[in-house]
């Protein structure tokens, strides 16, 4: 813990000529009544009140004491932290479109892929992963970053729909790669996972894997679905009835795309096939990253402000109830 205004804790040494005070004055008080012996009250049972005699004093000193530390301003000690890491530069680039949906992976291939994917980050706590969307159309839903608490929070929210439906492959690449082309790890890799065909688009496949090779950047691409018929929820009325669509990747596409980028080409029939093409990319090289990392400080003078003033409550009510004067 440290304290934002430490100067204040300097008050403190005002306790020592208070504490000083106290006890000079009360040496020097007086016997209220006088007798002219006092032997006959030394066997006498003493009161539990002698014993709080000086608990209100002590009180007071606990309440002064927590106030300066209030005025202090206890804060948690995080902070900047700037610290070297080993790992490489990811993007995950996520088909969401409808035919994703599709429940020959279990529960379906997006909620397959999105599982896998976050067993992924969490076993690579030193990597910048970001994640990239991509349907008919692709956006950045998390750009290049190591905190994966945030990370694994969006990848949670990603499902079709989100954007214009249709297969953009070459977006999905061509995003992910502005978001690494201007880092400087020595390991740049895009993992971009598909069920489809490229079919929507301004930018082709091939001309997207160009461009991603001349960033330095690797291409791992997956084509997830089962072969032959795959059973998808199609809505009718207020009812969901299952129909059997056929399974198109285009194999030769993707396995181009590994091969200009210096990749691999994997295909995931189901969800066994899906970790284990996660495990084997996951052995990847790693490089050397420079982090600055940032954890908001948070004040912590209120439980001082509660304890000064249960202190406070507890001196009023002994100096007026048990331990109340009479003149």
């Amino acid at each position: 813990m440290v304290f934002a205004n430490i100067e204040y804790l300097l008050l403190l040494l005002l306790l020592i000529p208070y504490i000083i005070w106290y006890i000079m004055k009360h040496r020097s008080i007086g016997a209220t009544l006088q007798v002219s012996d006092s032997m006959p009250y030394v066997a006498a049972p003493q009161s539990y009140k002698n014993y709080l005699l000086h608990a209100p004093f002590v009180l007071r000193v606990i309440t002064i004491t927590l106030l300066i530390m209030v005025l202090a301003r206890p804060q948690t000690t995080d902070s900047w932290q700037n610290s070297e890491i080993e790992g490489i530069d990811i993007m995950l680039a996520i088909d969401v479109s409808t035919s994703m949906l599709a429940e020959d992976l279990k529960p379906n291939r997006l909620e397959a892929a999105k599982s896998v994917a976050a067993e992924f980050i969490n076993g690579r706590p030193n990597d910048n992963i970001g994640i990239t969307l991509f349907a008919g159309e692709s956006f950045t839903q998390c750009p290049l970053t190591v905190d994966h608490a945030v990370l694994l929070n969006l990848i949670k929210d990603a499902k079709c729909g989100l954007i214009e439906d249709g297969t953009a492959v070459g977006m999905g690449i061509a995003n992910a790669v502005t978001r690494l082309k201007d880092s400087k790890a020595k390991s740049k890799v895009i993992i971009m996972l598909t069920d489809g065909t490229n079919n929507k688009g301004d930018i082709s496949p091939l001309t997207a894997a160009e461009i991603a090779k001349s960033f330095g950047v690797r291409v791992y691409t997956i084509g997830i679905g089962t072969n032959g018929l795959a059973p998808y929820p199609y809505p009718v009325g207020g009812t969901v009835q299952y129909v059997n669509l056929p399974v198109e990747i285009d194999e030769k596409t993707l396995t181009q795309i590994a091969g200009i980028t210096e990749g691999n080409y994997y295909r995931a029939k189901d969800n066994t096939e899906l970790k284990e093409i996660y495990s084997e990319i996951d052995k990847l090289e790693k490089t050397k990253l420079n982090v600055k990392e940032y954890s908001k400080r948070q004040e912590e003078y209120m439980k001082f402000a509660l304890a000064a003033f249960c202190c406070l409550l507890m001196e009023i009510l002994l100096r007026n109830s048990i331990l109340k004067k009479i003149p």
